[in-house]
Parts: C-alpha cells; sequence; structure tokens
C-alpha cells in the first residue's frame, strides 16, 4: 500500500476520533429518536435483543479483526504483499463460514431465548430482525482490520459515520410505520434500520478496498486458501486468545439480561416493570456513560498496528510512550466526561429522553466510569504484546464477579435493578485493575501520581464550578439554555487547568491536524513526557 495512505499513530487516533465524536452524537440522535418514538418498553425489549446480536457476532469473528491489524502490520513493515493476500483470503474464509452458522443458529433459536431465557415473547421479533445483520459484520471487521493493519484509519472512519447516517435517516420512518402493529415490532424496526446501516458502511469498505488495493483476493483464491495453514495458525494464535476475552464480555452481557430478569422476578418486580427498569438502565444510562468511549476506542485501533510495529523492532521506549499518551488521552477526556454527567445527569435525561429516572444510575456510576475509559487501552497493548491470553483471564475473572454480583444484589428487593447497577461497576473496576497489574508485569512503565492528583483536582473543580452556575446564575431561562451554559462554563474551566497545570503539552497539542498550530499559540512551552 502507498505511504501517502499511512498516517502516524497520532494523526490515526484524532481520525477515528473526530470520526467516534461524530458517529457518538448521531447515535444519541438516534438513541433519542428510538425513545421518544417507542418508550422505555420498546427500549428495554431492544436492549435485550442486543446482547444475543453481539454474541453471534463474536463468535462469527473470532476474534480476527485484531489478529488482523496486528499480522497485516508487522507484514507490512517486512513489505511482504503475499502474505498479506493470505491474511485476508484465510480471514474472509474463515469469517464466511462462521457468519452462516451462526445466524442460521440464531435464527433458530430466537423461540427458545425470547420465550424462556429472557421470559418475555416479544424479544422474538427483534431477535429475527438483527441476524441478517452478522454477516455483514463479519465481513465488514475482516477489511477494517485490513485498513488498520496499514495504520490507514480513514476508511474504517468513514463507514462508522456513513452507517450511524443511513440508520438515522430509516430509524424513524420505520419505527413509527410499525409501532400501530405493536412496541415489539417498533424494536424489530429499529433493528431493521441498523442493518440497513451496517449494509451501506459495508459498501462503503468494499469500494474503498477495491480503489486504493495493491493485490488481487479472488486471484487464485482457493489455492491460496489450501495453502494458508500456517497463515490461519497465525491469525488463531492471535485471534482464539483475543476472542476468548470478547466471548467472555459477550457471554456475560448475552446471560445479563436473562439473570437480571430472573433476579428481579425473585425480587417481585413484574415482567414488564423488570423489562423498563432494564431499559432505563442499559437503554438510557449505560450508553450516556460510555460516550467518552469513541475516544479510548480509537485510540485501542490505533494502539494494536502502534506497539505491534514497535515490539517488532523491539522499540521498547516507543511502546510506553504510546501507551503514556493513550492513558493520558483517556483521562483527560473521561475526566470532562465524568464531570458533566455527574452534574448534569438529571437535566440531560429530561431533555433528551424526556424522562429524569435513570439519572440516579448516572449519579452512582459515573465517578467508577473513569477507570472504565482505561479498560480499552490496556486490553489493546496486552493484544499487541501477545498477552491475548492473560487479557483473557483478567476479563473472565471481572465477567463472574459482575454475573454473581448481579444475582446477589438484584434478587433482594431492597436493591432491585440498583443492584445490577452496582455489579456492572464492581466488574468494570476488577477488570481494568487486573489489565494495569498484567501490564506492570510486563513492561517497563512510569507512573506520574501528581497528574493523577492533578486530574482529580480538575474534575472536582469543574464539577463544583459548574454545579454552582446551573443553580445560581440564569435560574428563570429554560432547562436547556440553563443546561448548555453551565456545561460550557464548565468545560471552558476544565480547559483552562488543563493548560494551566500542564495535563497538556503544547508538543500534543501542535500535532492536531488543522487547528493544533493554532492552539498551541495559546500554550506555555512544556517539557514533553
Amino acid at each position: 500500500m502507498s505511504k501517502q495512505f499511512k498516517q502516524s499513530f497520532l494523526r490515526g487516533t484524532l481520525i477515528l476520533i473526530l470520526a467516534g465524536l461524530v458517529t457518538r452524537f448521531l447515535g444519541f440522535v438516534n438513541r433519542i429518536v428510538v425513545a421518544r418514538i417507542m418508550g422505555e418498553e420498546g427500549v428495554g425489549l431492544y436492549m435485550m435483543a442486543v446482547p444475543t446480536f453481539i454474541l453471534a457476532i463474536t463468535l462469527t469473528q473470532l476474534g480476527l479483526p485484531v489478529a488482523i491489524s496486528k499480522l497485516v502490520a508487522e507484514a507490512e513493515t517486512q513489505g511482504d504483499h503475499h502474505k498479506i493476500k493470505k491474511i485476508l483470503v484465510v480471514s474472509l474464509a474463515v469469517t464466511g463460514v462462521t457468519s452462516i452458522i451462526f445466524t442460521t443458529g440464531m435464527i433458530v433459536l430466537a423461540p427458545i431465548l425470547s420465550n424462556t431465557l429472557l421470559t418475555d415473547s416479544r424479544t422474538y421479533y427483534p431477535l429475527i430482525a438483527i441476524s441478517p445483520v452478522v454477516p455483514i459484520i463479519a465481513l465488514s471487521s475482516v477489511l477494517r482490520g485490513y485498513f488498520q493493519g496499514l495504520q490507514n484509519m480513514r476508511p474504517a472512519a468513514y463507514s462508522q459515520v456513513i452507517e450511524q447516517v443511513v440508520r438515522i435517516a430509516l430509524v424513524a420512518v420505520i419505527t413509527k410505520a410499525l409501532l400501530p402493529y405493536g412496541v415489539e415490532f417498533a424494536a424489530a424496526g429499529a433493528m431493521i434500520s441498523a442493518v440497513l446501516g451496517e449494509l451501506a458502511s459495508l459498501l462503503f469498505m468494499l469500494t474503498m478496498f477495491k480503489m486504493r488495493k495493491q493485490i488481487k483476493v479472488r486471484r487464485n483464491f482457493f489455492k491460496q486458501m489450501k495453502a494458508g495453514k500456517s497463515t490461519l495458525d497465525d491469525l488463531l494464535r492471535i485471534a482464539l486468545p483475543t476472542t476468548g476475552s470478547r466471548l467472555i464480555g459477550s457471554l456475560s452481557y448475552f446471560v445479563e439480561p436473562i439473570v437480571v430478569s430472573q433476579s428481579l422476578a425473585i425480587a417481585g418486580v413484574a415482567t414488564a416493570l423488570a423489562t423498563m427498569q432494564y431499559g432505563q438502565l442499559t437503554g438510557y444510562a449505560i450508553p450516556l456513560l460510555l460516550l467518552p468511549s469513541f475516544v479510548t476506542t480509537s485510540l485501542s485501533v490505533s494502539l494494536v498496528p502502534a506497539i505491534s510495529e514497535a515490539a517488532a523492532k523491539g522499540q521498547s521506549l516507543v511502546i510506553e510512550h504510546r501507551l503514556q499518551q493513550a492513558l493520558r488521552l483517556s483521562l483527560v477526556t473521561g475526566g470532562l466526561s465524568i464531570v458533566i454527567l455527574y452534574v448534569f445527569a438529571t437535566p440531560l435525561m429530561e431533555l433528551m429522553f424526556n424522562t429524569t429516572k435513570p439519572a440516579v444510575y448516572v449519579q452512582l456510576m459515573a465517578p467508577f466510569f473513569l477507570l472504565s475509559y482505561f479498560q480499552g487501552p490496556l486490553q489493546a497493548t496486552l493484544q499487541a504484546l501477545d498477552l491475548a491470553k492473560a487479557a483473557m483471564i483478567n476479563s473472565l475473572i471481572g465477567a463472574v464477579v459482575k454475573i454473581v454480583a448481579i444475582f446477589a444484589f438484584a434478587s433482594r428487593p431492597e436493591f432491585g435493578i440498583m443492584g445490577v447497577a452496582i455489579a456492572i461497576v464492581l466488574g468494570i473496576l476488577l477488570v481494568t485493575l487486573l489489565h494495569f497489574a498484567t501490564i506492570i508485569k510486563t513492561i517497563s512503565y512510569t507512573f506520574y501520581v501528581k497528574d493523577y492528583l492533578k486530574s482529580i483536582v480538575t474534575i472536582v473543580a469543574s464539577g463544583i464550578f459548574g454545579g454552582y452556575i446551573f443553580t445560581h446564575f440564569i435560574i428563570d431561562a429554560s432547562l436547556l439554555t440553563r443546561t448548555l451554559i453551565a456545561i460550557m462554563g464548565t468545560s471552558i474551566l476544565y480547559f483552562l487547568l488543563l493548560i494551566i497545570l500542564k495535563l497538556v503539552s503544547k508538543e500534543e497539542i501542535n500535532r492536531i491536524p488543522y487547528v493544533g498550530p493554532r492552539l498551541a499559540i495559546l500554550i506555555p512551552d512544556s517539557k514533553k513526557q
């Protein structure tokens, strides 16, 4: 591949972050539209079907996207284009077979899942509606892994935006058209719009691949596949531990609504109410808490090929520097998100979803979610260092603790759905700390305690300032105006404190495309960490 399409670690990450920002914004527009059309019960049905879909995708991919990214990065460093072709051929063959198997299984098992395990027969329709997306995402993931391995992040970034634009353009029309037939059909309509969005994303990725490829995949496809045993072994060596880690998360996510519904039933909560409460937690609160994850996801995607390349060259200092960059950026962006979500949870819920009930979950979980933003970069680093098995074990421990805690808390009437929120937090904290401990044992890592203390000061000071603005200034204005002005004031103080306390350096700001050099003028020179 031509070097003109390859981006540096920071530039590639920023491209993904910008695309992730747009995607998350559009995704929230989509959620707001769906929530206002279907209501809390419809969102609950939607969210109960999603874990089954995620599990099917995980089983279909077998962890190949990460393996493809890592092996393509190494092959590109060596200039071995023949090996890149083998990687693509074998990956497409594997995902093609597994997608057929698990799509069929998803359709056949849908009645059992909806009636028995999820205890709500209405989830059958969303499950059937989402099943065609499995092979679409499987093929897209192979292409994304290929481009990411070449450190060309633009195709993946643009495809995310296209997927959301198509989904939003269709979701309101389809859900409104199906709502008169029942809320379960409206939830199925939301799933159909997701399928069509992913299809548009895949078509774009295929177009980009045909335009920029230097290899012809279809030429001698079966010959390459038969001769690709060593390539398959290389892929599975990385993919199986990686998919083990993801499979644990997907299985945990799959089992979660089952355990929640059964536990709430033991606590005496009716099925319809349990579905509604689960929708409030997982459809309203958690997506808001995961908003900054587009930054950490972008960092994770960029880290795998960047650290793999550094490890192949024996550049240990580069590995530590990349991880330091990723964690610091996760802390800076996650910190602002935590401040805004904790202080303005109630007005944000009312403005976006026309309900304030999920605000209590947001305020309970927000302070602890800061560590969850570190989890993606830490896991990506472990995978790039061939420590995917350790990451898998850490994820397994966290998943078991979470599921056990859900049953222990949610089955007690005094906790109910709040017990589910506590259990999710426990699982996140445990996995993040285990990942960090594993990395410290593997590579030399300097922990800048002063920077983290400065970050805490920045978070607390900004939060107090934002709350004071919201409750004491322009109290006669509309809720939207008060909230926007208070969030703006909070953000300005937050960024000023970042600069004053030197939590961002002039060198890093200067690398941001287009606007960086202009912003860097305002920042004093500082020593690069």
